[in-house]
């Protein structure tokens, strides 16, 4: 049996003509306030792509007669940014590296700018902290050991060269040979001299291998890294009798250190920052408690 309509009532507003199980739909209309707030919504929405950019084309977008773009607004706030410090960075360049300390506040814009640009450049190595990553080879930069020296002109030299990189003449450079692969020394030579860096070092090792180790290291490391493993900032060798290390300093570290070499790259950043930018950042690292 077919349902039947629904009766209307007086005053009841006409229907959509649509029923559904006899059920129909009163079609009301919208409200006022509502409609109006469309009809704005459209016009703002015309107005608002006259004015500013709006249509993605296909190198570029629609710019608006007004001409605006939030790039070139951000563009403006960094150039005035720069414009404010770049009083500062004349008298960096101005000051010699070593009296920068004698001026508290060069001193504090240094250290603020220099920990802006070590954060975006240096941190993906060195770590935020700047404790550096043992297992990747990168140094901290924290205590007081450099392999090229920790004055604020030995800083700045390596940040703008780098180290043993290709790009530039200058960059600091040493190469360690790989005794092990390149068969300088034979496997008990290797395992006398590893012994013997263990006993400089201060760590458990092998009593007869360190005392023959001497010899070897005598013969083969001593010209870089000292007679007594006290190393050599300016052929760049670490200390070898300290617990600080660059890679790690257990037995199997040290021998594949001794077996095939390491060779870390640190990138110049001559061509990528401006001159201030290398001085400001020389004098950041140097304050951070390993500067000598």
């Amino acid at each position: 049996m077919a349902a039947q309509p629904n009766k209307k009532n007086k005053g009841d507003p006409p229907t959509t003509g649509h029923s559904w199980d006899g059920i129909e739909e009163f079609d009301n209309p919208m409200p006022r306030w509502w409609l109006w707030s469309f009809y704005i919504s459209i016009i703002w929405a015309v107005i608002y792509m006259i004015f500013y950019p709006a249509w993605p084309l296909i190198n570029s977008a629609t710019t608006g007669i007004l001409g605006y773009s939030t790039r070139g607004e951000v563009a403006a706030e960094i150039a005035t940014v720069d414009a404010r410090n770049q009083v500062w960075y004349d008298r960096l360049m101005e000051a010699d590296m070593a009296a920068i300390a004698d001026d508290a506040e060069l001193q504090h814009f240094a250290v603020n700018a220099g920990a802006a640009v070590f954060r975006a450049q240096c941190s993906q190595c060195h770590g935020a902290g700047a404790a550096g990553v043992q297992a990747g080879g990168f140094p901290n930069l924290l205590d007081d050991e450099w392999m090229w020296g920790g004055t604020l002109d030995d800083i700045e030299l390596t940040v703008t060269y780098g180290i043993r990189n290709e790009d530039f003449p200058d960059a600091r450079w040493s190469e360690m040979p790989a005794f092990g692969r390149d068969e300088l020394l034979t496997a008990d030579e290797i395992d006398q001299v590893v012994n013997h860096v263990l006993n400089i070092s201060g760590q458990p090792h092998d009593a007869a291998l360190a005392e023959a180790g001497i010899e070897v290291f005598d013969y083969n490391c001593s010209a870089c890294h000292g007679i007594d493993g006290e190393g050599d900032i300016y052929a760049g060798a670490p200390a070898l009798n300290n617990a600080i290390w660059l890679y790690g300093g257990d037995a199997e570290t040290i021998r594949e250190s001794v077996m095939n070499a390491r060779f870390g790259i640190m990138p110049g950043f001559t061509e990528r920052l401006p001159e201030a930018q290398i001085r400001a950042v020389a004098a950041y690292v140097h304050q951070l408690g390993g500067g000598q």
